[in-house]
């Protein structure tokens, strides 16, 4: 009895934390350079798109900065998908209510999510790739990468796709996969 007291009692936490962290993007919700910079920056990250791009970039020199650049993002998409796919099936977490979300119309389309909500797999996906592409001495390089894999988080926190907890779980856990993938690359 005491686990499910313990449980119940650190759920509560989380669900509190994720509240606090969901009142203070409220503000910034509605405004229409944010909404669609959350948009954009939501829609470069879902399929890949905003990693694909970073790869065309890594792979632009012949050699084995080229081969490395495809590895890393066919290591990364792989590792992603199924870990991500998995925890979902498994945790079924409810995604946030959305119903009084304050967001301009127009713009880029945001595709409605229909899996559960932990963890963030744009998140998981963003952490994994920048991990695995990231180049050892390219110090402005792996800066962007990691910015751009914070700011999907972000963006996912903006549009209430996910609660704050998805997010930094969905970071976690790419990062630790993107370790992995590095030896695979």
């Amino acid at each position: 009895m005491q686990t499910d007291q313990g449980v119940t009692g650190l759920a509560k936490v989380v669900g509190a934390v994720d509240d606090r962290v969901d009142t203070w993007f409220e503000p910034l919700r509605g405004k229409p350079g944010l909404d669609g910079a959350a948009k954009v920056i939501t829609g470069l990250g879902d399929r890949g798109l905003m990693w694909a791009a970073t790869t065309a970039w890594r792979a632009r020199r012949p050699g084995p900065s080229r081969a490395r650049a495809v590895r890393a993002l066919a290591v990364a998409g792989v590792e992603s998908s199924l870990v991500n796919a998995g925890l979902k099936a498994v945790i079924g977490r409810s995604r946030p209510d959305r119903s009084a979300l304050r967001v301009v119309d127009g713009g880029v389309p945001v595709r409605e999510p229909k899996t559960s909500s932990f963890p963030s797999g744009h998140t998981l996906a963003a952490f994994c790739a920048a991990t695995v592409m990231g180049e050892r001495g390219d110090r402005a390089g792996n800066a962007l990468l990691f910015t751009s894999a914070a700011l999907v988080g972000v963006s996912r926190l903006h549009l209430r796709a996910h609660h704050a907890s998805d997010v930094v779980g969905g970071a976690a856990i790419g990062v630790a996969l993107g370790l992995v993938g590095r030896r695979l690359v």
